[in-house]
């Protein structure tokens, strides 16, 4: 099985072009969040019929610049991953949306007991898979993903309590643009594949033994 992962579009679709062989060989495509700049449910549908043009098996969930009413349309379209979680071969996707709390007011965050509660609902749909990919939009905190140009960590606390717990095999966010690259906590493979307009994607292979991921930029 292969997986393409990306996040973070903000509309922008440009590279769709440049990963269409990716896509259309692939058995499923995850949407990290943030498919829109601070807009809503037609902005997100457009990005969503884009990408299905190439892959009709996507899951995707709301970042913290869409709207509420995304979350409201992606579930509707049975693919939402925010507080959801979905089997897919053996392998247990699960999701949270939005971001942690921010000092800028965007649509949709979160507490970081909000945050908790909701990876547990996700995963707790998922419990019984072999393997676990967990998706928060939000990477964790303390890691090489979720740093500022600034040089301050600002992931969530509980995304790295949740992964330190539950210990999925892969965590895959996006959030904070500059810092797309991976990490690992203890034995999760992290990664966040930044702006989308970037050219960074994650491509997940499973064998019936184990699951691989790598990092890698449109060129």
């Amino acid at each position: 099985m292969k997986i393409i992962s990306f996040g973070d579009i903000h509309e922008d679709l440009n590279n769709l072009t440049l990963l269409k062989n990716e896509m259309e060989s692939a058995d499923l495509v995850i949407v990290t969040g943030d498919l829109t700049n601070f807009n809503g449910r037609k902005e997100a549908e457009r990005v969503i019929d884009e990408i299905m043009k190439y892959n009709e098996n996507v899951l995707a969930q709301l970042g913290n610049l869409d709207q509420p009413e995304v979350n409201d349309y992606l579930t509707e379209k049975g693919i939402n991953l925010h507080r959801n979680g979905f089997i897919r071969d053996d392998i247990g996707i699960f999701g949270v949306g939005g971001s942690n709390l921010t000092p800028f007011n965007t649509p949709t965050e979160f507490s970081e007991d909000e945050i908790e509660t909701f990876l547990l609902e996700g995963i707790d749909k998922v419990k019984d898979a072999k393997f676990k990919i967990m998706v928060p939009h939000m990477p964790p905190k303390d890691t090489k993903i979720d740093i500022i140009t600034a040089g301050a960590h600002v992931g969530s606390q509980s995304v790295r309590d949740f992964i330190l717990k539950h210990k999925p095999d892969i965590a895959l966010s996006g959030h904070i643009h500059e810092a797309r690259g991976s990490d690992t906590i203890e034995n999760t493979l992290a990664f966040n594949a930044g702006m989308f307009r970037e050219g960074g994607y994650v491509v997940i292979t499973k064998t019936p033994d184990e699951l691989s991921a790598e990092l890698k930029v449109l060129s």
